[in-house]
């Protein structure tokens, strides 16, 4: 058996199916498209599904990936075992109403023992129990012994997810022999133990489930198969472990190097090592796809992924940030299949670097709060740490209970894991509520149950603002219906329409349907799988009848805003290049009638500068009128051009290219302006951060600006009449006003230092002794919470050995602040605790270090009897009864 490389057996895999006539694909992107029951593309299967419903027509009958997917339910498994990763790569060859059983066993057959070269007496098979065709494929046609052919029951060997396509599955398993096995006697496939592998799994779609579970014949029977690459890897070169395969052990020996361990040395290392380079693999294609770390959906997969790898390192004793290092292992391993991780590899870094720092930082706060709770628990006399607590580490700041768990230990204490536990299920509750899926294609595919499967729209609203069109269907309350009358919200779907349906970050257009004694209005508009475009609104009079044709109206003010705000956001993103640098990506966009929003990558926020110029280009080119051209072309012809296209999003054969001149050239299917003349001009609101690595830039156009400009003259002008001045004035006297107020500020502190000068004199006269340690306590007017710890400072100052405790009402807010010396620290004092307790009384929490601390509270009239137990809890701190 020939010790093929991982990236070696996928290049043979997909040129053997070349040579069957099969279309090679290159790998979707992690983000599904138009599918809303995955977070994450998890299977070769995922992205073909449109095809495999017939929702879509596939490019060719026959298609063969390898898939990059993400897979976390067992999230918790990695590490632990040789076999759980979270990142894999999946081979599949599909065939949708081409060949079947016959030609998938066949060929799954001459792969493996021909072009790979596996010993046949290693190989055995598992078929659906009463998939008798499948048995004598197996066995008469490949001619494999009848005892290697096991049969299994639905739960092993048969492919169905809710409602839609189905069928029996056929999967092939390698021996890795006796010594890896059971010892049992009828060990075979489908045993618990190591023994046998199975790495290719060929489903044969040939039902379809209907809701009462019944399942009819498809007149078309499909092929879907899936092989994991690395799995089928490890099985070439003869290793135990995904993480022996020659690029994923290359990743392995970098963490190893790093880390200055040595894996295989012991249990607990190894562990954090193969959690680190399975995450990292999944965090470099993850983040190469356009996925930024965040507190939800497959942000959250993300940033979850990546923190575990941090938390990981910091397990290896790896104090310094490293994950990006590994990055580059991965990308250098990659990139021959990935191209896309070579050329987005500076982005890649940089996203991985910022979110690991960020992770340190907050750590370090989970670090500080598990210390209070140890205080807190000391000071109780307590030595269980409350589950909920500790699940709050875990989640707020990515502790895991076994890190928490090691340090109570170290303290003599322990934790509720039974309560962290019932947290952490209520949590994968809440995940498994909000990732249900309700049938084959996701929550939003009943509307496709109500259409038929060879309807589709004609959309002319490139060139034509309005049409003739005819009426497919009427949607009403997720119902089809005949007919629509006055009142009624409905979905219509046309044969051909002008409107624009949402896609590309442009809303859609709005309009009306006209018909004889008829008007609907068009509110929104969404384009479905299959070529399906659907029209929402409200029938205004009249009754809409399937097989009406009516005249298919756009709004053509609001079609000519959006495509003013849609030229310009080209614009924009030229802009950015040029004055930022070519690092600058598009992560995202909105545009509508009223404005624009634009995402694009760049790690630091633009200065007033950079923002002007940028602003100003921009208007140059309008300015200069320049042809708005619109191209369409093969995709490799777009390339050549220069086109740029948006990252992650999969693009067929034809594609449109809009060019401005040559400032601007990118592939678009949105709506545009003729010249850049007309957008008018161009004004940017604001520019924010809204993610790791990405800023945000809201600008107008045209009438908006106009608008905009107005709106600021008002401004001024109210603000000229209030401060009895005219326009041209107005800066000198703001100047004016600021100094005045500067110096009524310096006058006003200058007072009250005056006041808190004889106030602290009389402050340390007044302290009590509790057990040697002077107890100063008092509720001061006129302060807020920095001149409250300021008042704080200049006590502690005054005296040697003490404790001071201050409050103050503000606005109905209550405040707290505490100090105690060194000597009084030393003696056993720790004013964060005494002050947490002091301002629970008054209806309030907080908290700090021994030394200072600060609160807040909600009952002002409970300051004075908050105030009252500070000595209180003095001498219980300081053990005197």
């Amino acid at each position: 058996m020939e010790k093929l490389g991982l990236n070696e057996i996928r290049t043979r895999f997909l040129e053997f199916f070349r040579g069957k006539d099969h279309l090679i694909l290159p790998s979707f992107p992690l983000i599904p498209q138009k599918d809303k029951s995955l977070l994450l593309i998890n299977a070769g299967m995922a992205p073909l599904k449109p095809y495999f419903t017939g929702q879509e027509t596939p490019p060719k009958k026959r298609i063969a990936t390898c898939q990059k997917c993400i897979r976390t339910p067992d999230i918790e498994r990695v590490g632990k075992t040789a076999r759980h990763g979270t990142f894999f790569e999946m081979l599949g060859n599909f065939s949708f109403g081409d060949y079947f059983k016959r030609e998938a066993i066949e060929w799954a057959w001459e792969f493996v023992t021909q072009d790979l070269k596996l010993p046949e007496d290693r190989l055995w098979v598992s078929i659906y129990e009463q998939d008798d065709e499948a048995f004598e494929i197996w066995h008469r046609g490949v001619g494999l012994p009848e005892h290697k052919i096991v049969r299994m029951g639905k739960e092993d060997n048969f492919w169905e997810i809710g409602t839609g396509p189905c069928g029996p599955c056929s999967e092939i398993y390698f021996d890795r022999g006796p010594d890896k096995g059971c010892g049992r006697p009828d060990c075979s496939p489908g045993c618990d133990c190591d023994r046998f592998v199975e790495f290719w799994n060929l489903v044969f779609t040939q039902f379809n489930k209907d809701e009462e579970g019944n399942y009819h014949p498809l007149p078309h029977p499909n092929i879907d198969t899936g092989m994991g690459l690395e799995r089928i890897a490890a099985i070439m070169q003869g290793v135990d472990s995904l993480f022996e395969v020659d690029t994923i052990k290359d990743i392995l020996e970098h963490v190893s190097q790093i880390a200055g361990v040595e894996y295989g040395e012991s249990y607990k290392t190894d562990v954090s090592l193969r959690v680190i380079t399975d995450h990292i693999r999944s965090t470099t294609f993850m983040v190469g796809d356009g996925i930024l770390p965040s507190n939800e959906g497959r942000g959250y997969v993300l940033r979850r992924i990546l923190r575990r790898a941090a938390r990981h390192g910091r397990l290896l004793g790896i104090e310094e940030p490293f994950l990006s290092q590994l990055a580059k292992t991965v990308i250098k391993q990659s990139c021959q299949a990935y191209p896309e991780l070579k050329q987005r590899e500076d982005y890649i870094l940089r996203i991985i670097q910022i979110e690991e720092e960020r992770f340190r930082e907050t750590i370090d706060q989970g670090l500080a709060y598990l210390k209070e709770y140890i205080d807190d628990l000391k000071q109780r006399g307590q030595k269980v740490l409350d589950g909920l607590k500790a699940f709050k580490l875990y989640d707020t700041y990515g502790f895991p209970l076994d890190l928490t768990r090691e340090i109570l230990q170290e303290e003599g204490l322990e934790v509720d894991e039974q309560g962290f536990q019932q947290e952490m299920e209520v949590q994968r509750e809440r995940a498994r509520a909000a990732h249900r899926v309700t049938d084959y294609m996701g929550m939003d595919s009943n509307i496709y149950k109500l259409i038929d499967a060879d309807a589709s729209t004609n959309f002319v609203g490139y060139h034509a603002l309005e049409s003739q069109s005819r009426v497919l269907a009427i949607i009403k309350d997720e119902a089809r219906v005949e007919s629509a009358a006055q009142g009624h919200e409905v979905a219509v779907v046309l044969d051909q329409t002008p409107f624009y349906a949402e896609g590309g970050g442009q809303v859609a257009d709005q309009g009306v349907l006209l018909w004889d004694n008829g008007r609907m209005e068009i509110r929104d508009v969404k384009k479905l799988f299959g070529n399906k475009v659907v029209h929402y609104g409200k029938v205004l009079f009249g009754t809409l009848k399937q097989g009406d044709v009516v005249q298919a109206v756009v709004d053509k003010e609001a079609r000519l805003a959006a495509a003013r705000n849609h030229t310009a956001t080209h614009l924009l993103h030229s802009a950015l290049r040029e004055v930022l640098g070519p690092h600058v990506e598009q992560a995202g966009s909105l545009v509508t009638p009223q404005r624009l929003r634009f995402d694009f990558s760049h790690f630091s926020a633009l200065s007033s500068e950079e923002i002007l110029r940028v602003e100003r280009l921009v208007n140059q080119k309008i300015m200069e009128v320049i042809p708005v051209e619109v191209i369409e072309t093969t995709f490799d012809k777009a390339k050549e051009m220069g086109a740029i296209a948006l990252f992650g999003e999969k693009y067929g054969d034809i594609v449109r290219v809009v060019r401005i001149g040559d400032f601007s050239i990118e592939l678009c299917g949105g709506t545009h302006l003729t010249n850049t003349g007309q957008a008018g001009m161009f004004k940017i609101l604001s520019e924010s951060g809204v993610a790791a690595g990405v800023r945000r830039i809201e600008a107008i156009t045209g009438f908006e600006v106009y608008n905009h400009i107005l709106n600021q003259e008002r401004l001024i002008g109210d603000i000229c009449r209030e401060l009895k001045t005219n326009p041209s004035d107005l800066e000198g006297r703001i100047q004016g006003l600021v100094a005045q107020i500067k110096e009524q500020e310096r006058e006003i502190v200058q007072l009250r230092a005056k006041l808190a000068s004889g106030l602290v004199d009389s402050l340390v006269e007044s302290g009590r002794d509790v057990g040697g340690i002077k107890c100063i306590v008092a509720s001061v007017e006129g302060q807020d919470m920095e001149g409250l710890r300021d008042m704080v400072d200049a006590v502690k100052d005054r005296v040697k050995l003490g404790v001071v405790v201050l409050a103050t009402v503000k606005d109905g807010k209550v405040h707290f602040a505490a100090g105690a010396t060194k000597d009084a620290v030393a003696r056993g004092v720790h004013v964060g605790n005494l002050l947490r307790e002091v301002a629970k009384i008054a209806g309030g929490g907080g908290g700090g270090r021994p030394d200072m601390a600060q609160a807040g509270g909600k009952d002002a009239g409970k300051v004075q009897e908050a105030l009252d137990q500070v000595c209180v809890l003095l001498a219980k701190q300081l053990g005197i009864n």
